[in-house]
């Protein structure tokens, strides 16, 4: 989605200090689907950037 010439640019925005992955994104999806408890929640996958707001 990024040219990799920002990609040191928009990792240090972040907590974590770098950024997601494809697998990120899959991982919090599958996640989801085999977790039967977990009901009307909200996943930010997005390496801490909305932590504490």
């Amino acid at each position: 989605m990024h040219g990799p010439e920002t990609h040191a640019w928009l990792s240090a925005l972040h907590p974590k200090g770098n950024m997601g992955e494809i697998r990120d994104i899959v991982d919090a999806v599958l996640y989801l689907e085999s977790a039967f408890f977990v009901a009307g929640e909200i996943l930010h996958v997005d390496g801490g950037q909305s932590a504490g707001h």
